[in-house]
Formats: structure tokens, C-alpha cells, sequence
């Protein structure tokens, strides 16, 4: 019997993607590659295999940022994906973990608190207190088994770790080998292992990597969508996906609540209106394409549970208003002036500005 979970893993929810990628590949791959370079780029942009697959976009964006990422991973240097909050570089880690591994599982969460051992290897002291040191007490961690199985390891928000665990990574990086000085031997990386770090660049100063670890990596930089449409188009995709893996009880949410939101999230981003005319204040928080996805998916639970099941403008106003205030007195200033100045005088936009009000308590 197969439990259901919330959220498959890449390679499991695109398991025939994958599969007919495979089939139709007769392009040389690296050793221990699932599919070529080539066809991992078009898992990650989408296109139709020769027997009419269709492969679905999991990247909207430049495909030359995905050959380079590809391209690094084929080569002795790690990859570092680099990007503001909300550009999908967790989303592309796993991705590309999925497609040359078959494994996105090979994970380390960087934080504060992430310890050498997360990243080398722990003990169990049960084993090691009865029996002393031995390779049967090691705990390996998802870089040693990456190294041992020759597959890719992920680590997420490098630059949360403290910089004497990120120095860890050196010798692993450079040499391909982790010694385990415990037992006077050591683990040597297999063909087809190779790393990704994700990394957010608003985290500049918090543990900054050193010279001699960023050599080791090759830095691809994600950016925000750079049109409106592209946006949309990121956005719809993901909403609709989220809906149906949440079974959400409502309408597919229609485009155009979509392109409001993601409107209201570029012009409060950029500072300024669509048509350029109008100057608007910037809020502290980062309004991140994730962030605008997140508001549609909760304004789609609102309508299915306590609406009529159609998305509207007081579905999402709270959760934009969440998004948009993060300092309670500044950016509730900035929000209720976008308000008044852009929101009111545009057409089509009245319940919106009613709901936005009633919201903001005005």
C-alpha cells in the first residue's frame, strides 16, 4: 500500500519526466550521470522528448544560468546558487540533485547552529562507548553518503553556517576526500559527486564564505523574473500545483487575481508603478515571487472554506498585507499611501481597494 505524502520529491512527483528523459538521451553523460547535460537542462526549462513526452518547466528564466549550473556540476568545482529570498535556488538545488542523481534527499540545512558533524559525520555513543571507535559507530551525514554513493549533496543557506564548520567543506571540496582521523582512514569521493549551496544575498556579512572556500565554488546568481509575464507565469504554474497536491476544494485561481498580486509585489519591489508614472515607497521585506505564491495558495484555502470557491480580492488581501508589513508602523504607512495614491485610482481595482482598506483597519 502507498502512503500518500504532501510534497513528493522531485524525483519520485517527476518520475516519468525522468524516465522518458532517459530513454530518448543518447548524449554522452558525465560517470554516474542519470541523463546528459543537455537533457538535464530540458527537465529543468521543459520541451517533448522524441516519443512526445511533453517535460513541463520547472525553471522559468535565463537558460544559459541553467547550462552553467549544469555545465559546473560536470566539473571539479562546486555550484554555489546565489539570489535574493524567493528565486527558486532551494527549488533548482532540487531539481538538479533529481536529474543527475535521481536522489534530492542528500540534504543539509544550514543554520546557526549547524555543527562539523552535520556536514563530516556524527557518532552513535551507545556504540562507540560499548565497543570503542569503529566504522559501524560512524553516522554518516548526506555529504559523506553523496561521496560514498557518487551522487550530489545540497546544502542550503551556506552562508548561515559558522565560518569555522563552512571551512569544513575545503578538504572535501579540493582533495574529494573526508578523513576520518578516528580510525586513520578516510572516505574518497566517487565519480559523480559534486555539491550545491544556496546562499541569500541579502545574508551579506552574517558568516561571509572565506577566499579559499569560494574559490571552490562557481557562483550562478538567480534572478527575480524579469518581466511581469514571466511572473505570472511562475506564479500560476506553482499556485496550481500547490492546490491540487493540497486538494484545495476551489477554483483554479483566474489570472487575473494572479497578475494583481504579482503587480502589487513588483511595483511595491521596484519602487515604482508598471507605467513608470508614479513613485511608490519600498517596505522593508523582500516581496518575493515565493511570497506571492504563498498569498494565493492561502487566499485559495480562504475561498474553498469560507468563500463560494472563487478567488477574490478580500481573499488575498491579507495575505499581501502580511507580506508587504513587516515593520508594523513603517510599512503599514507605506501600504495604506499605496493605497490611496495607486490603488484607488486604478480601474477594475475597487473591491480590491476595499478589501485592502478593510484589511489595514481603515
Amino acid at each position: 500500500m502507498t502512503t500518500a505524502v504532501l510534497r513528493p520529491h522531485a524525483e519520485d512527483e517527476y518520475a516519468a519526466e525522468l524516465a522518458a528523459l532517459a530513454t530518448a538521451d543518447d548524449r554522452p553523460r558525465p560517470s554516474s550521470w542519470r541523463l546528459s547535460p543537455q537533457a538535464v537542462v530540458t527537465y529543468l526549462l521543459g520541451g517533448v522528448t522524441a516519443d512526445g513526452t511533453e517535460i513541463s518547466a520547472k525553471y522559468v528564466g535565463p537558460r544559459r544560468l541553467m547550462e552553467v549550473a549544469v555545465a559546473t556540476l560536470a566539473t571539479d568545482r562546486a555550484l554555489l546558487l546565489l539570489g535574493v529570498p524567493g528565486t527558486a535556488k532551494t527549488w533548482v538545488s532540487e531539481h538538479l540533485a533529481a536529474a543527475i542523481s535521481g536522489d534530492s534527499t542528500l540534504l543539509v540545512q544550514g543554520t546557526a547552529g549547524t555543527s562539523e558533524e552535520s556536514i563530516r559525520y556524527g557518532w552513535n555513543y551507545a556504540r562507540l562507548i560499548a565497543e570503542g571507535p569503529s566504522e559501524q559507530a560512524i553516522v554518516e551525514s548526506p555529504v559523506l553518503r553523496a561521496m560514498r554513493d557518487g551522487k550530489i549533496a545540497r546544502l542550503e543557506e551556506l552562508t548561515r553556517i559558522p565560518a569555522d564548520v563552512q571551512d569544513t567543506l575545503i578538504t572535501i571540496l579540493s582533495e574529494k576526500t573526508l578523513p576520518v582521523p578516528e580510525l586513520n582512514t578516510e572516505t574518497q569521493a566517487r565519480p559523480g559527486f559534486n555539491m550545491i549551496a544556496t546562499a541569500n544575498n541579502r545574508d551579506k556579512g552574517v558568516n561571509e564564505l572565506s577566499s579559499a572556500l569560494r574559490r571552490r565554488f562557481n557562483t550562478v546568481v538567480l534572478p527575480l523574473p524579469d518581466s511581469a509575464d514571466a511572473e505570472v507565469e511562475i506564479v500560476s504554474r506553482r499556485v496550481a500545483q500547490l492546490g491540487r497536491s493540497l486538494e484545495l476544494p476551489a477554483e483554479a485561481a483566474a489570472l487575473s487575481e494572479i497578475r494583481r498580486v504579482v503587480t502589487v509585489f513588483r511595483e511595491l519591489r521596484s519602487g515604482r508603478t508598471e507605467d513608470g508614472r508614479t513613485a511608490v515607497k519600498t517596505p522593508s521585506g523582500t516581496l518575493s515571487t515565493a511570497e506571492a505564491i504563498s498569498v494565493l495558495t492561502g487566499g485559495l484555502a480562504l475561498a474553498a472554506h469560507f468563500g463560494d470557491g472563487v478567488l477574490r480580492p478580500h481573499d488575498v488581501a491579507a495575505g499581501i498585507l502580511g507580506a508587504v508589513v513587516k515593520d508594523p508602523v513603517a510599512d503599514r504607512a507605506i501600504w495604506v499611501e499605496y493605497l490611496e495614491t495607486v490603488v484607488r485610482e486604478r480601474d477594475g481595482w475597487a473591491d480590491f481597494y476595499r478589501a485592502g482598506q478593510e484589511i489595514a483597519g481603515r
